[in-house]
């Protein structure tokens, strides 16, 4: 979709949003075009028993007095409550009003009401971020689409006081919703299209922005003795691979802020990408089998992210680490009860199969920590549904061995509407995970199995401050939001831009 800022002003045709506030009181705009209309817009309102309830619509066509086709009448809700989000999602209901059998270009007068606090520049900003977030579209294996259905508008004229101002704040915005659109594009593909190897050489397409990516095979993985994930692996047709990227925008101006983590090393990010998981030999139902596709969520996070940092210029020195496998069962598939040596020397005993993802991150984890010295390293993954019995498809699941870690993670999922939920860990819950014959286990039961699963990851974090993030939950939607449609939700990839931002980024 296309973004463009201009100077306010009321169109002469074709269709106009204009806003109410709360109780339904109209914004100066929409008070002009109310009066050129006769008051028909207020009556329309009326009719509709509109009250300016946040995400409310009214719809004038052809409305006499005018040349226009149509007006939006948007409702804001509280002018108290208009904050970022909030304008976000109010860019999300107008693309989610107008997308389908619309016009092919919208003006919006984007307004502030009395009482909010945030200049009109700013919330035109958020505003347009938020229609590029609900105008995603994956759509590319549709050979036949009914005209009822096919996606019309193209491009949003934005009309707003300074708008310059807005345009200089949406440049940033714009980059991070390139991020999060890659993710969704991402974990949108289908097994088929996206194994290792072509997720990798995604990756590498990164080198454009200026990101230095390495991708390490089969045999550099064996020499390494990454035991773990090659085990995981090891059942499949297609081969591992490891990716690492990097990303170095750091200026000679130091942060004052206080860092979670010592040194002068980057900050890391490591995903788990199992471009498909059958379950290997602990094979899973057949029913929903296919949503396996995306439990690569946390590698395309990570990529999402690196896109991110690198098209708005990040001033930080970042890392991205994935692990990429796909888990088919086969002759060569590892069994249960199978003992493999991760990277760090310590072994595994494998009770399940299906539980591959932190074998994944087991290795990814300690190359992380080996090759790049990070001063603080977070984990994404897909990694249990214990994380969706317990806090559902809309809360991701925070587990950390550092505090202000884990509070800069809330507060940077506050922010931008990514809610995470920090978990206990403890001794007890890594009793659970203890072998007979190795020096841990893979699962450690039914109870806390995403509490458990946690507590292995940590065995191969050490001192370092460390954050997991288990997306399980969140990483596909069921059902539209305002600023996030049904599929691929791209959860992650804001919320870790924010964190690096508030507190990793050199000002």
């Amino acid at each position: 979709m296309k973004i463009s800022f201009a100077k306010p002003g009321v169109p002469e045709s074709g269709t106009v949003v204009v806003m109410a506030g709360e109780g339904g009181k109209l914004c100066p705009a929409a008070e002009t075009l109310d009066s050129r209309t006769e008051g028909a817009l207020a009556r329309a309102a009326k009719a509709a028993r509109f009250k300016g309830a946040r995400g409310s619509t009214v719809t004038l066509l052809a409305p006499a007095g005018t040349g226009l086709d149509r007006i939006l009448l948007l409702g804001l809700g509280a002018p108290r409550d208009l904050n970022d989000l909030a304008w976000q999602d109010a860019g999300g209901h107008v693309c989610a009003a107008l997308a389908v059998n619309g016009p092919s270009t919208v003006s919006v007068i984007v307004e502030s009401p009395a009482g909010c606090k945030m200049a009109p520049a700013e919330a035109a900003a958020h505003f347009a971020c938020g229609a590029r977030l609900r105008g995603f579209r994956f759509d590319k294996y549709m050979t036949r689409q009914d005209d009822d259905g096919k996606p019309t508008l193209a491009a949003l004229r934005i009309l707003v006081e300074a708008p310059g101002e807005a345009r200089t704040t949406f440049a940033p915005l714009d980059k991070v919703v390139d991020g999060v659109v890659l993710t969704r594009n991402l974990v949108s593909e289908p097994a088929n299209v996206l194994y290792p190897e072509s997720l990798a050489e995604t990756a590498r397409r990164l080198e454009d922005l200026g990101v230095k990516v390495k991708v390490l095979d089969e045999k550099d993985m064996r020499k390494l003795g990454m035991g773990a994930l090659l085990g995981v692996a090891q059942g499949s047709a297609h081969p591992p691979r490891l990716v690492t990227m990097d990303w170095n925008g750091v200026s000679e101006g130091k942060s004052k802020k206080a860092k979670p983590g010592k040194g002068d090393g980057p900050v890391a990010f490591v995903g788990k990408g199992v471009t498909f998981d059958s379950g290997g030999i602990s094979i899973k139902p057949a029913a929903g089998m296919e949503d396996m596709k995306w439990d690569m969520g946390g590698a395309a996070v990570v990529i999402g992210l690196m896109a991110a940092l690198a098209g708005r210029k990040a001033r930080v020195h970042a890392v991205g680490v994935i692990g990429l496998v796909e888990n088919m069962p086969s002759g060569t598939a590892q069994r249960p009860g199978d003992v493999v040596t991760t990277m760090s020397g310590q072994t595994v005993e494998v009770i399940n199969t299906d539980a591959e993802g932190r074998l994944v991150l087991a290795d990814a984890l300690r190359y992380c920590q080996d090759t790049f010295k990070p001063r603080a390293m977070i984990d994404l993954a897909t990694l249990t549904g214990a994380i969706i019995i317990g806090l559902g498809e809309h809360t991701a699941g925070l587990f950390a061995n550092n505090d202000k870690l884990a509070k800069a993670l809330t507060q940077a999922g506050e922010r931008v509407g990514e809610a995470v939920w920090r978990l206990p860990m403890g001794e007890d819950y890594d009793k659970q995970i203890k072998s007979d014959i190795a020096d841990m286990k893979n699962v450690g039961g039914r109870s806390a199995g995403s509490i458990t699963a946690a507590q292995f990851l940590k065995r191969f974090v050490g001192d370092l401050p460390w954050a997991h993030l288990d997306i399980a939950g969140v990483t596909w939607a069921k059902a539209d939001k305002p600023t996030v449609p049904k599929g691929g939700t791209g959860f992650g990839v804001r919320l870790l831009d924010r964190l690096v931002a508030d507190v990793y980024e050199t000002k």
